[in-house]
């Protein structure tokens, strides 16, 4: 895993591995909701979390996007990046732009994922 840039303007670490199982998911989910639009969580762990990802993928829908950067026994690379502007946002007039955050998240304390609460 050397070669893989983990510090990076764009790119925030989160090594799940130093965090205690009990804690994880919470965890996640709070640094997946202190992202702003356009940001990737880089997610290591030691097993492929794929309970995780269909928490992830049912809370927050196609606000992130989960990409495998490595994905090899004993260690699993996740980016998780926050989209909250729909991919054509250009040709979208501006009152339709307006970001999906309302109230800060998912209850998240104020932070960034925006996600609609589900």
């Amino acid at each position: 895993m050397s070669d893989l840039p983990m510090f990076d303007n764009a790119i925030f670490p989160f090594d799940a591995r130093g965090v205690a199982k009990r804690f994880r998911h919470a965890a996640i989910f709070g640094a997946l909701e202190s992202l702003e639009d356009g940001e990737t969580m880089r997610f290591v762990n030691d097993h492929d979390p794929l309970p995780l990802l269909g928490q992830i993928q049912q809370r927050y829908g196609s606000q992130v996007t989960i990409e495998y950067v490595a994905r090899e026994p004993g260690n699993i690379v996740i980016d998780f990046r926050i989209q909250l502007q729909p991919r054509d946002a250009e040709s979208t007039p501006a009152q339709a732009q307006a970001p999906a955050r309302q109230g800060g998240g998912c209850g998240g304390g104020g932070g960034g994922c925006g996600c609609s609460g589900h």
